[in-house]
């Protein structure tokens, strides 16, 4: 079964849904949802590339942090790593050649989280992009906001107003008629990893934006809801849902509200580019870039300018201290 037909059953039978709804069936139903095909959804014969397919030196260098963090906690005998969705796993493998031993635990949806409260790192490297998300519409007047959800007309999903929404915690304050994607299920999950965490740093490697990028410089103006398929974005959420990735950026500021909240401190907030240039400036890279041949070298090095130049330049990192 493909996941339009459960999407519109689902409406004709309760009526327009949340796009919240809509998202978690196109991206996590069991049987029909983009993350269950069993399909690889990475590299050049996927939907997309993400840092953890730029290997090894992605890996090499957050070997590099973690080593950092590490030593800074006086390297205690039970610290670990926690990565929430890590998809095939391609950095804790890297980083783990270069500490042998290293506890280095891989959740994904649906996994249990570690009960008791862990000393260590939270890695998040392309978590909170993928998280579920409502969509809604500052009113005329600029006093309310208006929920917009996912509809059936003549045999196509759409678009629907479902009316008033409620107060959404950590939105920007953004102008009449503009849309902008809710940060609840964000910010619940920061507030999870930072329970998780007795002691250490939570890094979020991600997309996305600050408040006053959007209420200042007008980022975004309907909204930054995107699908990936074959390398190629797409606007059109709701066309082949459950066949393509969808995504919404971050909200950064929300997810600094929330760690400030829950005791935490705000230790970086810095483009990607100028997080892994703090990881290889000790040697100059020298670490991240050894290879067995000069062609091997040639191959890493241009990895490292793509991780610097290209997704280095797009993606941020945030980074916080749990005391």
């Amino acid at each position: 079964m493909r996941a339009s037909p459960l999407i519109e059953a689902e409406i004709r039978s309760s009526g327009p849904i949340p796009f919240r709804r809509f998202m978690e069936i196109a991206l996590y139903h069991p049987e029909v949802g983009y993350y269950a095909r069993g399909r690889d959804p990475f590299g050049k014969r996927g939907d997309y590339y993400t840092n953890g397919q730029i290997q090894p030196v992605f890996g090499r260098l957050i070997a590099a942090h973690v080593a950092h963090w590490r030593a800074e906690m006086g390297d205690p005998d039970c610290f670990r790593v926690l990565e929430p969705g890590a998809g095939r796993a391609e950095t804790r493998d890297e980083v783990c050649r270069a500490h042998p031993g290293l506890a280095w635990e891989c959740l994904e949806v649906g996994d249990p989280w570690p009960r008791r409260p862990m000393t260590g790192v939270v890695f998040c490297n392309e978590f909170f992009d993928a998280l579920p998300v409502d969509v809604v519409e500052r009113s005329e007047d600029g006093q309310g906001w208006t929920e917009w959800g996912v509809g059936v007309r003549d045999g196509r999903l759409t678009w629907v107003r479902l009316g008033p929404s409620h107060p959404r915690p950590g939105l920007p304050n953004i102008g009449p008629g503009r849309r902008i994607e809710t940060c609840e299920s964000q910010m619940a999950a920061m507030r999870k990893i930072l329970r998780t965490l007795r002691q250490g740093v939570v890094a979020v490697v991600d997309y996305g934006y600050t408040r006053s990028e959007i209420e200042l410089g007008g980022r975004f103006a309907d909204g930054s809801l995107m699908a990936y398929r074959r390398h190629s974005a797409d606007p059109d959420v709701l066309r082949e849902p459950g066949l393509r990735d969808i995504t919404a950026h971050v909200n950064f500021s929300a997810l600094e509200d929330v760690a400030r909240a829950q005791g935490a401190r705000v230790r970086a907030f810095c483009s990607q580019q100028a997080f892994l240039l703090d990881a290889g400036r000790h040697d100059s890279f020298e670490s991240a870039l050894v290879a067995p041949s000069e062609s091997r070298q040639f191959e890493l090095r241009m990895q490292l300018k793509t991780l610097l130049f290209g997704l280095g330049e797009t993606f941020r990192v945030l980074l916080l201290d749990m005391p």
